[in-house]
């Protein structure tokens, strides 16, 4: 048995449905894993949105210095933060009716979960899509 926030259904429909990811934390800095990770992303087919204080433009993306600001759809609320920062992330995710919320590897953050759950929304944490991609 697999625990619940890596149940596979979910991490199925993230991966093959899901076609807006946002990327929280996602810099311009190619040395960090959530540029690496938006890249791959991008190479599956995916848009990325940059989600970051400083809204740069990442991979050709337009950047947004908060989730509230993306003016379309997000299907994804991808989150590279700290365990500790990153429920936060998970309530804006279901307050802007994103599809799906996916915490990567190092994220855990148990409320959060129990809190997108309970709203009825998808959620993965501690893993990662290249992780999973792999996996098929």
């Amino acid at each position: 048995m697999t625990v619940p926030w890596l149940n596979p259904d979910h991490i199925d429909f993230m991966l093959d449905e899901c076609d807006t990811w946002a990327v929280v934390g996602l810099s311009g800095d190619p040395s960090r894993t959530a540029y690496s990770i938006a890249r791959l992303l991008q190479e599956r087919g995916k848009r990325i949105v940059p989600i970051h204080p400083d809204a740069p433009t990442v991979l050709g993306e337009q950047g947004y210095a908060a989730l509230a600001d993306v003016p379309f759809g997000i299907d994804v609320v991808d989150v590279f933060r700290r365990s500790e920062a990153a429920g936060q992330f998970a309530d804006e995710a279901v307050a802007i009716g994103a599809k799906a919320v996916w915490f990567q590897l190092g994220v855990v953050d148990h409320e959060a979960f129990a809190r997108t759950q309970a709203a009825g929304v998808p959620m993965v944490m501690d893993t990662c899509p290249a992780i999973e991609w792999r996996r098929r």
